[in-house]
């Protein structure tokens, strides 16, 4: 019997379509699901939502709570993570305080700022659950969903390099589904490859029947004036590949976009789109919640779209696939640093998951990812010395963040931040930073 892991399963939109996705697939209907989350609350849910799932589906699967990381993790052979460190609470702050000081954030977990902060939340936990699972089942496969990925990917690297780690993303998969709805031809039919970083990652490779679909992107775009005021299509027009990651979160990404009222209204941008997103994410979970205690069916999306369940049933079952993940850069793009974390295609199957190299990415393309990776090593490096000035530097490398912000401005918001996350935060890193001397 497979034993799959969900940490943070209190998460529980995402954790019903997780077990969902697993479940589908008659081979890991038997599945041994153990669901843990700090909050107990939100793991009775959980609970109750898998249970359902199963029913629904007509699995046997076992379904196994607990509060207890360590018993979870005891003997697993796959674990997901999906935490949010600090919660809604830390979630917003990192959007508003910015806000107040004039920065704006569309989405603000990936990197930037918000990034930063929620990276340097998350890592004493990824820390503590890669010493358990080094104990506890050290031939797991840890697949993490959590944002920052790249530099929650990179942290991984650093403090437990022989784990097996993946990242996961769906940005890519939805990348080509959307796109090949847009020029008229089934996605199932198309060949698409992307690289880059994650959430900043380009379509290098888009095809039908041996045919680049490019051409047919470019003329639909001009036929429709409407599309040129996506930041994607931008993107794309300036630096010739489509990126992988939505208009809303590509925005904070680059200097081009939120750094002017004109330039929200004309790709009609929604700063702090993610606090409405977050509660939006909390009255979902009391509809749950309300049609669980009814006896009422919770709905389910149909078809697998997760890489997670798609690479636990390739490892088990050596069904060969395709997917993307977000792994250390080892040979894989010649002209991005060999120790940041990439995102890449890679091919599983019975006999593991092996990225692609894929080579130099078209140089433009790097340029724009290098302040991204920039970000992200500062950040880890702040995390693993301890020095707080870096992680004021690493906010400075934002593109976003230096396009709108004075550098003695962006000090003073990472000392506010630094108050408002407080015990969260790791203990070198509670502190105020002056400017500095010459």
């Amino acid at each position: 019997m497979v034993s799959i892991v969900f940490i943070g399963a209190g998460s529980v939109v995402f954790t019903r379509q997780l077990v969902a996705d697993v479940l589908r697939f008659p081979e890991l209907a038997d599945a041994r699901l153990v669901l843990h989350d700090i909050d107990p609350d939100r793991l009775e849910v959980a609970e109750a939502t898998a249970h359902q799932v199963g029913q629904q589906l007509g699995a046997r699967a076992t379904v196994v709570a607990t509060v207890d990381r360590r018993e979870a993790l005891d003997g697993a052979d796959f674990v997901i993570n999906m935490i949010q460190v600090g919660g809604i609470d830390a979630t917003v702050a990192d959007l508003e305080i910015p806000a107040h000081h004039g920065l704006r954030q569309t989405i603000g977990d990936t990197t930037g700022v918000g990034g930063v902060f929620r990276a340097l939340r998350t890592f004493p936990v990824l820390t503590g659950l890669a010493a358990d699972m080094r104990e506890l089942c050290p031939d797991a496969w840890l697949l993490n969903y959590t944002n920052p990925m790249a530099m929650n990917v990179w942290w991984l690297s650093v403090v437990a390099p022989e784990l097996k780690v993946a990242g996961l993303c769906h940005s890519v998969y939805w990348t080509a589904h959307d796109l090949a709805e847009l020029v008229g031809v089934p996605v199932e039919e198309t060949r698409y490859r992307a690289a880059g970083v994650n959430h900043q990652a380009w379509l290098l490779e888009w095809e039908h029947q041996g045919q680049d679909l490019y051409p047919m992107l470019r003329e639909r775009i001009r036929a429709d004036p409407e599309l040129e005021r996506r930041v994607r299509v931008e993107i794309f027009r300036r630096i010739g590949y489509y990126p992988t990651e939505t208009s809303e979160h590509s925005s904070e990404y680059l200097s081009w976009f939120l750094r002017s009222d004109a330039q929200i209204e004309r790709f009609r941008l929604e700063p702090l789109e993610y606090v409405g997103i977050s509660r939006e994410n909390l009255a979902e979970l009391d509809r749950a919640k309300k049609t669980l205690a009814s006896g009422g069916d919770l709905e389910l999306e149909e078809g697998a779209s997760e890489y997670a369940p798609q690479i636990i049933h390739s490892l088990v079952t050596g069904t060969r696939r395709e997917v993307h993940v977000n792994v250390p850069n080892r040979g894989l793009i010649d002209n991005l640093a060999h120790d940041a974390v990439v995102e890449v295609p890679a091919v599983v199957d019975g006999d593991g998951l092996v990225p692609v190299p894929m080579g130099a990415l078209p140089v433009q393309c790097a340029a724009v990812n290098q302040a991204y990776v920039s970000v992200g090593r500062l950040t880890v490096e702040a995390a693993r010395s301890g020095d707080p000035v870096l992680v004021r530097q690493a906010a400075l490398m934002d593109p976003n963040a230096s396009s709108t912000l004075t550098p003695e401005q962006i000090w003073a918001l990472c000392d506010e931040l630094v108050d408002a996350h407080g015990d969260l935060l790791p203990e070198a890193l509670r502190t105020h930073v002056p400017a500095g001397a010459l």
